[in-house]
């Protein structure tokens, strides 16, 4: 073999892995190669949070509903052919819930849908503002609205008279 054969062997290999990295990516714009049956997501924010549901069109049921919390993001991705019924659910949709702006990742989870030409995939926008759930992760916090004191709330409250004698955060 010569070294010319081996240097486009040695770049194929090296070029393997990074392209199929890059073809399991899940963006809101169909990632890496867009097309459109690539995988779809929809990322939910404080002042947009959204709630998607996967509609038989056939008889108006709803076969998938998710109200994606803020700061998260829901990627589906629909097989044909992989359901578990040929009829009723002959395809496949995958679908996972990550953290918005995940480019790669595995969807780990999948159930059986109706057929591209049955099925509807319905966006809706929640009132907002709607704030993420907090993580386990974050530090003890002492100024979220239900520590606070009715007198420091919007509804007011009677402020006591002397605070200079307490601690801080005491009620």
């Amino acid at each position: 073999m010569s070294t010319r054969h081996a240097r486009a062997i040695a770049a194929t290999a090296g070029t393997l892995p990074v392209l199929v990295l890059l073809t399991a990516c899940h963006g809101p714009s169909g990632a890496w190669m867009p097309y459109t049956g690539a995988s779809q997501s929809y990322i939910s924010t404080e002042h947009l949070p959204k709630s998607v549901r996967i509609v038989d069109t056939r008889s108006g049921d709803i076969v998938f509903a998710m109200d994606v919390p803020s700061g998260k993001q829901l990627s589906l991705d629909f097989v044909a052919g992989q359901g578990d019924d040929p009829v009723y659910t002959p395809d496949l949709m995958r679908w996972q819930l990550f953290e918005a702006g995940t480019r790669t990742g595995s969807l780990r989870s999948s159930m059986s849908v109706p057929g591209a030409t049955a099925r509807r995939i319905d966006v809706d926008v929640r009132p907002g503002p709607e704030y993420p759930p907090a993580s386990p992760d974050d530090p003890l916090r002492a100024d979220r609205p239900g520590d606070r004191p009715d007198w420091w709330t919007p509804q007011g409250g009677e402020r006591p008279a002397d605070l200079t004698g307490r601690r801080r955060y005491d009620r």
